[in-house]
């Protein structure tokens, strides 16, 4: 799956050392998904979160199984069914479900020999970033959002 950038600068390897993270599409769905379910009052169906967040509908049934088995989500089945989550928003934080989708924590690649200097300013982003991701809910981002 390919990854995309999470920060503004060049290109890896045009001209800067590569930054500490980078988000998949796989998990910018599952945060939008999460951030669906977390705005809704009730179950929502698959397919009402696949057309609201602009997600594959395959693509997302495969990452609301992911978000189920991991116990982030409910769901039911049925007419009165779908998805849920399991915690309240303000219980679940960026870096969990980012555990669910990329497998670890967002880690970087390590630098070239020329960009050694820069190691230790992508070790303090590495750790702002890993201290903002577990610290931010998606309740916080709903708040932000209004």
């Amino acid at each position: 799956m390919r990854a995309v950038r999470t920060w503004p600068g060049p290109e890896p390897g045009r001209g800067a050392a590569t930054p500490p993270m980078r988000i998949s599409a796989r998990t910018q769905y599952a945060l939008a998904a999460m951030l669906a379910l977390a705005a809704a009052e009730g179950p929502v169906h698959a397919e009402s979160i696949a057309l609201s967040q602009e997600i594959p509908r395959r693509f997302c049934d495969n990452i609301l199984l992911q978000l189920r088995r991991a116990g982030l989500i409910h769901s039911q089945r049925g007419p009165d069914g779908g998805y849920w989550l399991a915690r309240p928003a303000a219980e679940i934080v960026l870096a969990d479900v980012i555990r669910v989708t990329e497998g670890v924590e967002p880690v970087g690649r390590p630098l070239p020999k020329a960009a050694a200097p820069l190691a230790a300013i992508w070790a303090e982003l590495h750790d702002h970033e890993h201290r903002l991701l577990s610290s931010t809910t998606l309740a916080d981002l709903l708040a932000s959002s209004t």
